[in-house]
């Protein structure tokens, strides 16, 4: 997708603090964080959002689901995380480009 801030920032169009990467994954840390750690995963793969997962490209989100405990690992994480997916406008997506939030760093209150 030509407009997608995530494609951008996958490509190295736009600038980012990554922690991760793999052949299919890209993750790097929020601008915006909601802990001390806060970091975006994302599929290499243009998805717009949960939605749009079918057979033919959820391979993608396993492996976010593969990478999220070694990005949570390297992040000293060993205390436990959150993670977070926001689909469509009133779920709070505001990048429509599939993305998780890991989530750390502090005790975590139960409620969203």
């Amino acid at each position: 997708m030509n407009d997608c801030i995530f494609c951008k920032i996958i490509a190295g169009d736009i600038p980012s603090a990554k922690v991760y990467e793999d052949e299919s994954v890209y993750a790097f840390r929020d601008i915006n964080p909601q802990a001390p750690v806060h970091v975006l995963v994302v599929p290499k793969e243009h998805i717009s959002c949960a939605n749009e997962i079918t057979a033919e490209n959820s391979g993608a989100v396993a492996k976010i689901f593969e990478a999220i405990p070694k990005i949570a690992a390297a992040e000293g994480l060993s205390n436990g995380y959150r993670v977070i997916n926001c689909c469509g406008e009133d779920g709070g997506q505001t990048v429509f480009h599939l993305h998780f939030h890991i989530l750390g760093g502090k005790k975590l209150s139960e409620s969203f």
